[in-house]
């Protein structure tokens, strides 16, 4: 994580995603910009955080360390969302691990600020009761994605979000075919089985250590709307 000192394309993106109008009074001088490369964490389980993450750029993956060792996916975040709210407000420690699979820029203001200027603003607080509810249906829905939808729908949704754009439909599982499937909950059989079938049938292509996306639109298909 680095602070990146370009006022300019924090400002864009505080007037992009109307960060400012969620608060009574003017925060713009509390907030800096920051962003994570690759593969960094914003939180980890169990950390505690003493800030609060507005999501504006990038993507990143939430997950949650199981206690027979094991991982399983939740969600993707994409912008706009926040990461740090439900901490700030119970104070707890963080109860998943929120990575990014690309860089990605977060708006960041401290706790303590947030604490000293923004604890008696309705707005904020009705703004982060509002999130909060659609983060909980959110989540609600994701739970249920393993146990009810085939491996095929998740693992589309999965490739989908590590795909950059409709230009560049190379991918990598860069922790690994095991991480991968513990992520979505299934065997590394049942995923390479899977792999195998999206390769038989056009959707995917192997290509040395990566895979290219050939049939974007069944790929879409399958995803559905998981893990969003």
């Amino acid at each position: 994580m680095i602070k990146v000192n370009d006022f300019k394309r924090m400002h864009e993106y505080i007037e992009k995603y109307k960060i400012n109008d969620m608060f009574s009074i003017d925060m713009r001088e509390y907030m800096s910009l920051y962003m994570f490369a690759r593969n960094e964490h914003i939180c980890k389980e169990e950390e505690v955080l003493n800030k609060m993450f507005f999501v504006v750029d990038g993507k990143a993956k939430v997950y949650k360390n199981l206690e027979n060792g094991k991982s399983l996916l939740l969600s993707f975040y994409n912008p706009f969302t926040v990461v740090g709210d439900i901490e700030f407000l119970d104070n707890n420690s963080a109860d998943c691990n929120v990575q990014v699979i690309k860089d990605t820029y977060c708006i960041v203001i401290e706790f303590s600020i947030i604490k000293d200027k923004l604890m008696d603003d309705c707005k904020f607080l009705r703004n982060r009761c509002k999130y909060l509810g659609e983060k909980l249906r959110c989540n609600s829905k994701n739970s249920s994605i393993n146990l009810l939808y085939p491996l095929e729908n998740r693992l589309a949704s999965y490739i989908l979000a590590f795909v950059n754009s409709d230009s560049n439909l190379c991918f990598t599982f860069e922790g690994g075919y095991n991480e991968t499937a513990e992520l979505l909950g299934t065997s590394y059989r049942h995923l390479n089985r899977t792999l195998n079938k999206f390769c038989s049938e056009g959707i995917i292509k192997k290509d040395d250590k990566s895979y290219i996306v050939n049939d974007l639109k069944k790929l879409k298909y399958l995803s559905g709307d998981l893990y969003r």
